[in-house]
């Protein structure tokens, strides 16, 4: 019997995974399908390549066609194809990385200049303001699990959350992301924090947010529950990083916090940090993070610099330090985020979905809704954004 579609993308995503632990983010779906990959030997890239490029002569301009120009991309890397490291970037999520000016960073840093007087360098008075905040490791966890609660009851005023749905938080170290969100499909998702790294208030707030209500778990949940369950939509139940699938995904996670904290939702969020004994001050906090949101473009630089510029990881470091205002430890983090197989691509869906997804929602809580809900491709972003560019210039 000829396999549909969907089973064979499923199929080539999943033998994708057995070649790099953590490819396959989350999968629920037919287990017998899983069992038999699971139980043939690891396909060669070069014909998985091939396996792709069938599929995409046969599918229709859509969704899943973007995806498998997803996979088609890392296949070929696997197989050791020579292409770029933009061409990469571009082939998996649909977006071309670009390069910052060093010009937009200056501007950020004069802003800070602002909001953090004092006589010692910027970087030194960055730090100091996320050390005043900082979240005594012991109390991360019950801190987190508290603003879990008050972002479910507010994101139940968004979207119909399923009934069942919930998460579980698991406190972890040593590893080289910060968070993730492992959706364990049946409404359910794995809430993993790594503790190695400090963590501030306002970023305990703005990670929770992010992985859970109305960030990951609130997409992946949503989604199973009105695409997978209302619609049949298999296709669903696999989730791929190295796919525009994931873009929008970080892209969505970018926005959550913004939903809650620039909004109604702020005062019980506060409450909940103060709590816990730390002097907080929310509207200082969000104006610090405005200012230097355009410097987290500089990590999307950094992997440029390190994968196509032939930089090395001391200049690197050197580069997240000056206009990242990284600390050493963070920037030592952030490039071994860049050279782990799984996410040497991965730090241009952060800024680039944050920017697509914020210029396609435009303040409109329905938009955000249908980001949660439906299978919103990145071309409907870059649409959006160019659209929006077009008004803006008649204006």
């Amino acid at each position: 019997m000829t396999e549909l579609p969907v089973e064979r993308y499923l199929r080539l995503g999943l033998r994708l995974g057995r070649h790099v632990d953590g490819i396959v983010d989350a999968y629920y779906g037919p287990p017998e399908l899983a069992a038999a990959v699971d139980a043939e030997p690891p396909i060669d890239p070069r014909t998985l390549v091939t396996e792709a490029e069938t599929m995409l002569d046969e599918l229709e301009d859509g969704w899943l066609r973007d995806q498998v120009v997803g996979l088609r991309t890392y296949a070929g890397v696997l197989a050791g194809e020579s292409g770029s490291y933009p061409d990469e970037v571009e082939g998996c999520y649909g977006v071309r990385p670009t390069y910052t000016d060093e010009a937009v960073f200056a501007a950020s840093h004069e802003r800070l200049e602002t909001l953090l007087p004092g006589d010692a360098t910027l970087a030194e008075r960055y730090k100091s303001w996320e050390d005043s905040i900082l979240v005594p490791t012991e109390r991360i966890e019950r801190t987190m699990a508290a603003v879990i609660e008050e972002a479910r009851v507010w994101t139940r005023g968004l979207v119909d959350l399923p009934a069942g749905e919930g998460v579980v938080l698991e406190i972890v170290r040593d590893k080289p992301w910060w968070a993730s969100c492992d959706y364990l499909g049946n409404l359910r998702s794995r809430i993993a924090v790594n503790v190695t790294l400090p963590m501030s208030a306002i970023e305990l707030l703005i990670l929770t947010l992010h992985e859970t209500y109305p960030g990951h778990h609130t997409e992946r949940s949503s989604k199973e529950h009105l695409l997978v369950r209302g619609r049949g939509l298999l296709e669903e139940t696999l989730v791929l990083v190295p796919t525009p699938q994931t873009l929008v995904t970080e892209g969505i996670g970018k926005l959550a916090p913004e939903m809650l904290l620039e909004g109604d939702g702020a005062a019980a969020l506060a409450a909940v940090v103060n709590d816990t004994g730390i002097d907080f001050d929310l509207a200082h906090a969000l104006a610090v993070r405005r200012a230097h949101e355009p410097c987290a473009r500089a990590e999307a630089n950094a992997a440029l610099m390190l994968h196509d510029g032939g930089a090395s990881e001391a200049e690197v470091q050197a580069y997240l330090e000056r206009w990242g205002l990284m600390s050493p430890e963070w920037a030592a983090h952030m490039i071994r985020f860049f050279t782990e197989p799984t996410t040497r691509t991965y730090i241009h869906t952060y800024s680039a979905g944050r920017e697509l997804c914020r210029s396609y929602v435009a303040g409109e809580p329905e938009r955000f809704r249908r980001l949660l809900t439906d299978q919103v491709r990145v071309r409907d972003l870059l649409e959006a954004r160019d659209a929006g560019a077009a008004l803006d210039q008649q204006a």
